[in-house]
C-alpha cells in the first residue's frame, strides 16, 4: 500500500518522534498504545500483595465488635432505602489511612478512585468524602469502645498488662487561628453583624427570587448562619470565662486581704512588715469564632498557639494504649487520678503503679492514689534550701505523699521512672509521625474523636508486632 495512504493499514500508528541517526535511518522503538482494548482476567485481590500490610487492618478490623454501629443503620431488608457501606470498610480506610498520616477525608475518598490498597478496602463501594468525614467523627464512644477491647485483647494474650502504666501529654494545634480570638465585648458586636448579615441576606431573597440561582442562595445563607452559631459559641465560651475570672478574682482578694491582716499583727508585735501584695492583672477574656473550645497554649517549642490537651496512658509492657483524654487546659497538674479513675471504670481495676513527669506532680492526686493502692512514680521537686534532702518526707506532709519522696529516693524507683519516657513519650511520637501535629476537625468532642482514632491505630500496630510476629 502507498506509504501516502492516509486511510491505510498503518494509518492509526503514532509517528515516530525519535531523531535520524547519525549512521541514517531511523531508530525503530516501541511506542504506547493507550487506547488500545484488552481483555485481562484480574480482580483486586489478585493486584494486591498478598504480604501487604492493608491486609493485617482488614483482618484486625474483622475481629472486632461491631454490633453497635450496625444498629445504627436503618435500612434493613423488606424495607425501602438504600443500603449503607459496611461500617468495616469505613472503620478500615480510616486506620489505614491514619497509618499512612492521611487525616483528610478528601484526600481518602480520593485514593480510594486511584489506590489500589483504598481500592481493594471498598471492594467496589463507592465513598465520598461526606461520609468519610461524618463516620470519622460521629461515633467517639464506639472508638473509645474499641479502644478498650482491643487493649483488653492483648492482656489476655498475655502481651500487655495494667499492672504499671505511663501517662503523658501531647499539645497538638487547633484548627483555629490566634486572629480568631475576639474579647467578650468585640463578640457581642460580631453577633449583632451577624445577624444583621443575615437578615440582609434573607431580605434579599425574598425580595427578588431570581436574583441567583437557589443554590447559590442556599450555600450563602448556610454560611451566614454557620457565621452566627460560630459567634455565639464564642460569645457563650467567653461569658463562661468571664464567670471563673471573677470567681478567681474574689478568691484573690479575700487571700490578699487576709494577708493585710497577718501583715497589720505583725506590725503590732514588732515583726518586719512583709512585701506590700501586687494587685493581680485582670484582662478580658477571649475565646475563637472559628474553634470556641480552643485555648491558647504553651507549645513544645516555646511559642503560643490555639490547641487541645491530649492524654495518653500507655501499657510500660505492650507499649500499648490503654486510655485517652483530651481537654483545652494546658497544664498537666491535677490529670493523673483522673486518667486513674478512667481506667478503672473501663477494665475493673486499678493500674498498681502510674508513672508521670513532674507537670503531673499534685500532693492531693498522689494522696488519693495511694488510698486506693496505686503507687506514684514522679520526681520530687527540688527544694528551695539547697540542703535539705528533697526525698525526706516534710512535717506537713499526708502520708501518702511522704511515702512518695521516700519511695522516690530509691533506686528500684529511679529504674522504673526509667520506663516512663520509653513509652508514653514513644507513643505520642509515634503519633505524630501519623500526622498528629494539627486537628483538622473542630471542638471539643471531634477532636477527642481522632484522639481516639490515632490510639486505636497504634494499639492495631503494636497488635502486629506482638501478635502477628
Amino acid at each position: 500500500m502507498a506509504s501516502g495512504d492516509e486511510d491505510g493499514l498503518f494509518a492509526s500508528l503514532p509517528e515516530q518522534s525519535a531523531p535520524e541517526r547519525a549512521g541514517g535511518g531511523l531508530p525503530r522503538l516501541r511506542f504506547a498504545e493507550r487506547d488500545q482494548i484488552a481483555w485481562r482476567p484480574v480482580s483486586l485481590d489478585g493486584l494486591l500483595a498478598d504480604d501487604h500490610r492493608v491486609r493485617l487492618v482488614w483482618r484486625f478490623v474483622e475481629g472486632l465488635d461491631l454490633t453497635v454501629l450496625h444498629a445504627t443503620i436503618k435500612a434493613v431488608d423488606g424495607r425501602p432505602g438504600h443500603p449503607s457501606a459496611d461500617p468495616r470498610i469505613l472503620l478500615a480506610l480510616w486506620l489505614y489511612a491514619t497509618v499512612e498520616g492521611i487525616g483528610s477525608a478528601r484526600e481518602v475518598a480520593r485514593l480510594c478512585e486511584e489506590h489500589i490498597a483504598f481500592q481493594w478496602l471498598c471492594g467496589g463501594v463507592g465513598m465520598n468524602a461526606k461520609t468519610l468525614a461524618d463516620f470519622r467523627v460521629d461515633h467517639g464512644a464506639v472508638l473509645e469502645r474499641l479502644l478498650v477491647d482491643s487493649f483488653t485483647a492483648l492482656v489476655r494474650a498475655g502481651v500487655a498488662s495494667l499492672d504499671r502504666v505511663a501517662q503523658d501529654g501531647v499539645r497538638v494545634c487547633a484548627s483555629a487561628g490566634a486572629a480568631s480570638f475576639r474579647r467578650h465585648s468585640t463578640l457581642q458586636d460580631c453577633r449583632r453583624y451577624a445577624e444583621k448579615a443575615l437578615a440582609d441576606l434573607r431580605a434579599q431573597v425574598n425580595a427578588d427570587p431570581g436574583a441567583g440561582s437557589r443554590r447559590q442562595a442556599a450555600a450563602r445563607q448556610r454560611a451566614a448562619e454557620d457565621r452566627g452559631r460560630r459567634v455565639r459559641a464564642a460569645l457563650a465560651v467567653s461569658e463562661e470565662l468571664r464567670v471563673q475570672q471573677q470567681e478567681q478574682a474574689r478568691l484573690e482578694a479575700e487571700r490578699a486581704a487576709k494577708k493585710v491582716q497577718q501583715d497589720a499583727a505583725r506590725n503590732k508585735k514588732g515583726e518586719v512588715e512583709g512585701p506590700a501584695s501586687k494587685k493581680p492583672r485582670v484582662s478580658e477574656p477571649r475565646a475563637s469564632t472559628t474553634d470556641a473550645q480552643a485555648r491558647v497554649m504553651k507549645m513544645a517549642d516555646g511559642g503560643f498557639r490555639p490547641a487541645y490537651n491530649v492524654q495518653f496512658a500507655t501499657d510500660t509492657k505492650s507499649t500499648a494504649i490503654a486510655g485517652v483524654s483530651v481537654d483545652a487546659i494546658g497544664s498537666d497538674m491535677g490529670k493523673m487520678a483522673p486518667m486513674n479513675d478512667a481506667l478503672t471504670g473501663h477494665y475493673g481495676e486499678r493500674p498498681r503503679q502510674h508513672l508521670v513527669d513532674g507537670g503531673f506532680v499534685k500532693f492531693d492526686d498522689i494522696e488519693t492514689l495511694a488510698r486506693h493502692g496505686v503507687e506514684t512514680f514522679a520526681p520530687v521537686p527540688k527544694p528551695r534550701d539547697a540542703s535539705r534532702d528533697p526525698h525526706a518526707p516534710l512535717a506537713g506532709d499526708q502520708p501518702g505523699v511522704a511515702e512518695w519522696r521516700t519511695r522516690m529516693g530509691r533506686d528500684e524507683a529511679k529504674e522504673i521512672y526509667k520506663q516512663r519516657a520509653a513509652t508514653a513519650e514513644c507513643a505520642n511520637a509515634q503519633a505524630r509521625n501519623r500526622g498528629l501535629t494539627q486537628f483538622l476537625v473542630r471542638s471539643l468532642k471531634k477532636v477527642k474523636a481522632v484522639a481516639l482514632w490515632h490510639a486505636l491505630t497504634h494499639n492495631m500496630v503494636c497488635s502486629w508486632r506482638l501478635i502477628e510476629a
